[in-house]
Formats: structure tokens, sequence, C-alpha cells
């Protein structure tokens, strides 16, 4: 191991920040006045996060005493048994809040998801190393990079998990982006999610969108092919949401979608989570209702405020300033990532580092977009916020990964 002050301190220090803003909203969330709600298996969330935590603490050390050359080299054997064991989740898993993501090991239960995506960035991030020639013209090797993230994106739609589906998806244009892709073919990339999400809203903003980002693909890159696909992908993706919002999505998921655009068409039902959220944060005005004084909060008007709608918790009773101090931590840290991935030598350590800055500013762009109204309801945690033993342990894991990259970038850049 090199010199514990060879060690990416900041982000160790940034973890430690925001896990106990987690505690502490946590605590709040279950132990305070508002426990006399709350069943005994909630109230016990608490006292079971500083057991994760604690488990934690060991892998983040431990992690660092590991080589930097094993992630790449057993990348594919750990890509091939969380497939193995989301295949298992799928067939015996158990359902919680209508996802099958859960699957007993030992005395535990894990949400194998989490674990995957630690996996699928090592397998993609492995493969595009040794395949760095992709062009707009040659794209097998993107797609088949592009077929690493489908393949476990595939398995966590049948357990009926559309959240964690959208953290793989959002793996696709970045890692290929950073990778080489040129920049029109990775906006062509990204433009479904644009158009997608200006659909929802109206469907003339999603046309419009296709026509705008035809344009800007045309300009940048100049193919034909291209531009045609890319008008043609946008206009179907209109039509596909049209399709999925009236035909296709369960009720609650169109409830959930019509609230975000207008939380107060049921405010006793679908919108209920929106209204309850921003008068929470609205609420804590710049210094906070004070620790445990939250009426939001300690009144449990807050839906799931001990996970999704924990910022919630931190803006009413810290105010602007405690939910400022959120938001520039996580900032701080995904600033200090792409940081340490630019001044990699190794494309290898490169694209993993950045793998992990995505999916970590995807889960918290979302949570705090949820939790505020900018976005709709998804339902994912906020990283090292949010209680939940599986995110934790697998996001401290990435996290920790990233520092042993970081750590041993002089030795490492040397390796093939």
């Amino acid at each position: 191991m090199n010199d514990i002050r060879d060690i990416s301190w900041s982000l160790v220090l940034f973890w430690l920040g925001l896990t106990s803003i987690g505690l502490i909203g946590i605590y709040s969330a279950t132990q305070g006045p508002v426990a006399q709600f709350l069943p005994e298996f909630i109230q016990n969330n608490f006292f079971k996060q500083l057991v994760w935590i604690g488990i934690s603490i060991c892998i983040l050390v431990g992690i660092q005493f590991l080589s930097p050359r094993f992630f790449q080299n057993f990348s594919y054997l750990l890509y091939g048994f969380g497939l193995f064991l989301m295949v298992l989740t799928l067939l015996f898993g158990q359902e919680v809040n209508g996802a099958k993501s859960w699957l007993q090991v030992g005395p535990v239960n894990l949400q194998i998801s989490e674990f995957m995506k630690v996996a699928t960035i090592l397998a993609v991030a492995n493969y595009l190393t040794s395949r760095r020639n992709i062009s707009a013209e040659n794209l097998r090797y993107a797609l088949i990079a592009v077929l690493l993230i489908l393949i476990p994106t595939v398995l966590v739609i049948l357990q009926n998990d559309m959240g964690t589906a959208v953290v793989f998806m959002a793996l696709i244009p970045v890692m290929l982006f950073w990778s080489g892709l040129p920049y029109g073919v990775s906006l062509f990339i990204i433009s479904p999610a644009i158009i997608g999400y200006l659909s929802i809203i109206q469907w003339y903003w999603g046309l419009i969108a296709t026509v705008v980002l035809t344009l800007a693909i045309f300009i940048i890159q100049r193919r034909t092919w291209l531009t045609f696909a890319s008008f043609v992908c946008g206009v179907l993706m209109v039509i596909g949401v049209q399709v999925a919002l009236f035909q296709v999505l369960q009720p609650h998921q169109r409830a959930r979608i019509a609230a975000f655009t207008n939380p107060s068409f049921d405010p006793q039902g679908a919108g209920w989570n929106v209204i309850q959220a921003k008068t929470a944060i609205g609420s804590g005005g710049i210094y906070g209702k004070g620790f445990l004084e939250g009426t939001q909060t300690q009144r449990r008007f807050l839906p799931e405020q001990w996970t999704d709608f924990i910022f919630c918790v931190v803006g009413e009773e810290f105010g602007f300033i405690g939910a400022s101090l959120v938001v520039l931590l996580f900032l701080g840290m995904v600033l200090r990532m792409l940081n340490a991935a630019g001044s990699h030598k190794h494309p290898f350590a490169q694209l993993v580092i950045v793998g992990v800055t995505t999916i970590l500013f995807i889960h918290f762009f979302i949570n705090v977009g949820s939790a505020t109204g900018l976005l709709p309801v998804i339902g994912l945690p906020l990283p090292f916020v949010s209680y939940g033993g599986s995110a934790f342990l697998a996001n401290t894991l990435m996290l920790a990964i990233c520092v042993n990259l970081d750590t041993y970038k002089r030795q490492f850049s040397i390796y093939r």
C-alpha cells in the first residue's frame, strides 16, 4: 500500500460529511417524535444504518490494500457472477414495494442490482480500454459496450425496478463519450432522454426538441445517415412516450407522471408526495426549524422520509443552509472525482472513475429533482445520505475503488 499521505483524503472527507448528515437525517426521521407513528422495524433503521456504515468503513479501508490491476483482471468474472445473481434474484428473489430486487444472502437481504452497477462499470471500462478505435463510421465496439450495459438493464426492468434501469442507461452516453465517441454520436445517444423528458410535459415540446437536436447533430457530425436516424428516433420517441402514457404504464405510474406536471390534480393521492416534499423544504427557510422540530417530518406527512425524501428532512430542519451543504458536498465529490479521472494516465481507471461519478450524480440529480418537484418521483435513494444497506455498501465500494485507483495512479499508469 502507498504512503497514507497519497490517499485521496478529500473524497474520504466528502463521504464522511454526507454520511454524517445522513445519520442525522435518519435519526430525525425515525427516532424523533415521529417514532410514535412508525412500526418498530422502521424505528430500527437508524441502528441498522450504523451497522452498514461500520461494514462499509472496513470495505473502504480493505479495498486500499488491493492492487488496481485486480479490478481490471477480474472485471469480466465479476460481471458474469453479477448476472448470475441477477437471474437468481429474478427467479427466487423477494418483492419489496413492487420490485423483485432482493435476494436472501445468509441472514440479510441484498439488492443485487446495486452491486451489479459496480461490476458493469468495471466490465465496460475494461472492454472499452482494449477497444479505443470507436468512430462514427465503426460503431461495432460501441454497440458491444452498449450491450454489456443493456443486459443488466433488461434484468432490472424485469424485476420491475425502473428507477435503477434509468441509472444503468445513463452509463451509456457518458462512458462512450469519455472513451472517444464523437460529439455528434454522443449527442445522438442522449437525445432520446431529452426528447422523452420534454414529451412527458407536452408532446409538441418533444417534436421541437427533435428538430433542434437533429440540426445540432448534422452541424456537428455532417453525416446524412446519422441525421436521418436522429430525426426518426426522435419522432418515434415522441410517439412512444404518448403510447406509454396512455396504453402501457400502470395507473400508479401514470399518476406519478401526472403529479409531476400538475401536483394539485390529486393532492390526496399521487400529488401528495410532491406537495408534502415541497412544503417541507419551503417551510425550512434559511436556517431551518431545528433538529427534531420539523412539522412535516415529525408529524409523518413526508413519505419514505428516511430514504427517498430524506433531502426534505434536511431542508426542513436545517433550512437552506443544510440543504445547500448537501448539494455542495455532492458537487465537491463529483468535481474531485472528475479531476482524478482527468489526471489519471490509464484509460481503464479514467473510465471507472467517470462511470462511478455518473452513477452517483444521477442518483443525486434524480433524488433532489424528485424532492423539489423538478422531476417525476422515481424512487432513488440519495447516495450516502438515505437509509439502505445495499445502496450504501455498493456506493461506498464504488467510491473505495475510485480512491484506490487515484492513490495508485503512478504505478497503474505503467500497466498494460
